[in-house]
């Protein structure tokens, strides 16, 4: 550990008053160094095949990049990998087994192998330049069919032969070569055969060698599938080789924002070419099926899909002329996720979404009438989503039962639907989430991730299908990250708390079995020299009613002005009022730091964090700066009665979204917050991307009443308080183009308590401990001359 520190100390990174790891006082100096001063934690769970070894990614000596490491069930002590072991450790997911579990196939470094578990042997199906990729069982199993480019082929596994399944091309014309018809071309040509020998020879090889061809039997040629100009994607087969489905996307040709770099190399500006903004046209998306017995190509009768021509709701909230659609395009585009098939081909389940993201429906397709079969039809007049919502995230159970996730009672839950009697169970319910699903591998019973305990806690349990029995396998609080063993008979966990971070353990995949912790390095001595504070997952009651989750850390010492600091969390979809290890780890220290220094500090799940259901997850639609800043509001209310402060000296910040529910604070709840930091806001939605954005507040010219009540920018007349704006220069996230245009309409408003500090080589996520230092600083510094004085 000394030679650790002075590694440190020799590189600058901290000062020698650092030397017996005494982080007393909190700086914001000391916690916002290299994170590799807190310790290391264990990540990147992977077991081998045989479910004997785990290998995972580790630095506990601190080293530039981390290490690969790995454990076995006879030795726990962790080991650094060899050479030999990284060649053949493939990712997860790559082992793609037959019925039996006797035969698998991979792909490893562009090729194709094949390994047969009796025999112990493995065969290398192809050696080629081209990539080779997506291997599968197909053909009753008989064969491995892989993609090379934009086609299929198949390697039989008895005789060992590969055939062509597919010839794909595209429909655009090439201009033909012109003909040699010409009386100049034909004695050129006759005399060019009279002056060379040569050229006669082979003209002689070139005839003979094509009149033995044109006697050969004729074979019937390969079809030429000709597609729609662009993409091929999602290539793949049935399992008895009849029929090759397959996506061609064509991208939409629109205008892409630009990011200048201003600090380089070169010393010159260049350009980073980013996004498109949110309403710019989307690409479209063709799904086709090759029946290759009946050589025909089919497309999906999309429009007798139940709900297709639905209007969407918020269309209500507009004057009739504005809500009206034409005639001719009342279909709304849909994609298709992906076809399921069952083990054996006799059944297919087609996963559709309509680009607008308010339904998705699971059809079962007919493959003799090409007739679509409705099995669920998830609708949401916001957005569809939540956990396991997504495309291909659909499993068969038997021939005749699928199982997917649903969000049809407000919670993520598991279902089956059998495809014979259209009948739909639920297999879990209740007001918590089904987080991650994997069914085992004699398909009686699932593995499921679920938050039923507590919404800030992750557990591991045995879902029986049958009886729909639960047992529950982790039991220590917090967060339970599991990798299952191919064997299922073992879990390599990931596990922290609030105030620990992540470490390894090992456990028998069993009720009550003790778990054994692996790695101990996730806090060095130098973390452990402060007593970090546990704090208190709490819930408060909001304006509407609505359950509100926080953390509160309490000073020890409250400040005689009592001042609060609320830390608001980022977007996407997360959640930090939790008992694991945040994300957040460097804002955590931060809130500790604050807590020291006098304040209450309290980040909360506000609507639309990640945990809760549907009704919380969708609980800004349309209104960004809604119930969301309420609940912050109402945060506020809570720490004033409850802890005693003074409402007049409460600040709050927070990045990303976290910055743009600080802006909307400081702009429209004046009288609430006196301080803001609002790190890489939002100032614009507009501005932003089309695929998170479009969920929430549709598109721009379709509901501009969402976009005018959910962006700062049409509020800035409101600011009272002291503002900071804090925003890299080089995020190509959220650009800086969005604290341009605020700074610029701050200045016209004669705004004069407000500044912007801009970061010339950050992006989004901050890299550089000297820009997380001076942006922390500069907070700190605004906190306290803002909320004490």
């Amino acid at each position: 550990m000394h030679k650790f520190l002075l590694m440190f100390l020799l590189a600058g990174w901290i000062s020698p008053s650092f030397a017996q790891y005494d982080l007393k006082p909190l700086t914001v100096e000391k916690i916002m160094r290299d994170p590799k001063w807190m310790g290391t934690s264990p990540s990147q769970l992977q077991w081998n095949r045989a479910g004997d070894t785990l290998f995972f990614l580790w630095n506990p000596d601190q080293l530039p990049a981390d290490s690969l490491y790995f454990i076995t069930l006879k030795n726990t002590t962790p080991q650094k990998a060899t050479v030999a072991q990284r060649q053949f450790l493939s990712p997860p997911g790559a082992y793609v087994y037959n019925e039996r579990r006797s035969q698998y196939v991979f792909e490893k470094n562009g090729d194709i192998f094949f390994a047969d578990l009796k025999s112990g042997q493995t065969k290398r199906i192809t050696q080629t330049i081209e990539s080779e990729n997506d291997p599968q069982f197909s053909f009753n199993e008989d064969k491995i069919v892989y993609k090379s480019g934009s086609n299929l082929y198949a390697w039989d596994i008895h005789s060992g032969e590969t055939q062509q399944l597919t010839n794909i091309g595209f429909t655009r014309k090439n201009p033909e070569p012109a003909k040699n018809t010409g009386a100049a071309e034909k004695w050129l040509n006759k005399d060019q055969l009279q002056h060379f020998e040569v050229l006669r020879e082979r003209k002689i090889k070139n005839d003979t060698s094509e009149a033995y061809r044109n006697a050969l039997p004729k074979e019937k040629p390969l079809r030429y599938l000709f597609v729609p100009e662009g993409a091929v994607r999602g290539l793949s087969i049935s399992p008895d080789g009849r029929f090759v489905s397959y996506r061609v996307f064509k991208s939409a040709q629109t205008r892409n924002t630009i990011i200048p770099n201003y600090i380089t190399e070169s010393g010159y500006t260049t350009d980073i070419f980013g996004r498109t903004k949110v309403g710019a046209e989307q690409g479209v998306s063709r799904f086709f099926i090759f029946d290759r017995k009946k050589d025909t190509v089919l497309s999906l009768p999309v429009a007798a899909i139940p709900g297709i021509p639905d209007l969407p709701s918020y269309l209500t909230d507009y004057p009739p002329s504005l809500a009206k659609r034409k005639k001719d395009s009342s279909l709304r585009n849909v994609t298709v996720g992906g076809i399921s098939w069952s083990r054996k081909g006799r059944h297919a389940v087609v996963d559709i979404y309509a680009d607008d993201n308010k339904d998705r429906w699971l059809m079962l397709w007919n493959m003799d009438t090409n007739e679509l079969t409705l099995l669920d039809r998830q609708h949401d007049d916001a957005w569809i989503g939540g956990p396991g919502i997504h495309s291909g995230n659909v499993g068969w159970i038997s021939e005749e039962d699928c199982w997917f996730q649903s969000e049809a009672t407000g919670y993520a839950h598991l279902y089956t639907v059998n495809v014979q009697t259209l009948k739909k169970r639920p297999l879990t319910s209740g007001s918590y989430e089904v987080q991650q699903a994997i069914l085992s591998k004699d398909k009686k019973s699932f593995f499921i991730t679920t938050n039923e305990v507590h919404p800030g806690e992750k557990h591991f349990y045995r879902l029986l299908i049958a009886s729909g029995k639960q047992e529950r396998i982790t039991q220590m609080t917090g967060a339970n990250e599991v990798e299952l063993s191919p064997n299922e008979q073992y879990i390599a966990l990931l596990h922290s708390y609030s105030n620990k971070p992540w470490e390894l353990y090992l456990q028998p995949n069993k009720p009550g079995a003790a778990a054994q912790q692996i790695t101990f390095k996730a806090q060095s001595d130098a973390f452990k020299s402060y007593a970090w504070r546990d704090p208190e997952v709490i819930t408060f009651t909001a304006a509407d009613g609505a359950k509100v989750h926080a953390r509160v850390y309490k000073p020890a010492h409250p400040h005689p002005e009592r001042p609060a600091v609320l830390f608001v969390h980022g977007a996407g979809y997360l959640q930090n009022a939790h008992k694991w290890w945040s994300s957040y780890f460097r804002e955590y220290m931060f809130n500790n730091l604050l807590a020291d220094n006098g304040y209450y500090v309290m980040d909360i799940d506000y609507r639309a964090s990640a945990g809760y259901g549907r009704d919380w997850r969708t609980g800004i639609y349309r209104h960004m700066g809604g119930k969301d800043l309420s609940d912050h509001v109402d945060a506020v209310k809570y720490l004033v009665e409850n802890f005693n402060v003074n409402p007049r000296r409460v600040g709050l910040y927070g990045g990303s979204y976290g910055g743009f529910i600080s802006l909307m604070a400081m702009f429209t709840k004046p009288d609430v917050f006196a301080a803001g930091a609002a790190l890489r806001p939002v100032t614009d939605w507009a501005n932003y991307n089309h695929g998170y954005t479009s969920n929430i507040l549709n598109e721009p010219y379709a509901d501009s009443l969402a976009y005018y009540r959910s962006s700062p920018i049409y509020f800035a007349n409101g600011l009272k308080g002291h503002l900071l704006i804090c925003h890299g220069m080089v995020d190509v996230n959220v650009h800086f183009q969005d604290a341009v245009k605020l700074s610029q309409r701050l200045i016209e408003l004669g705004k004069d308590n407000w500044e912007l500090a801009s970061y010339p080589m950050e992006g989004h996520g901050f890299i550089e401990p000297s820009s997380w230092t001076d942006e922390y600083k500069r907070i700190f510094k605004l906190f306290e001359t803002v909320l004490k004085k």
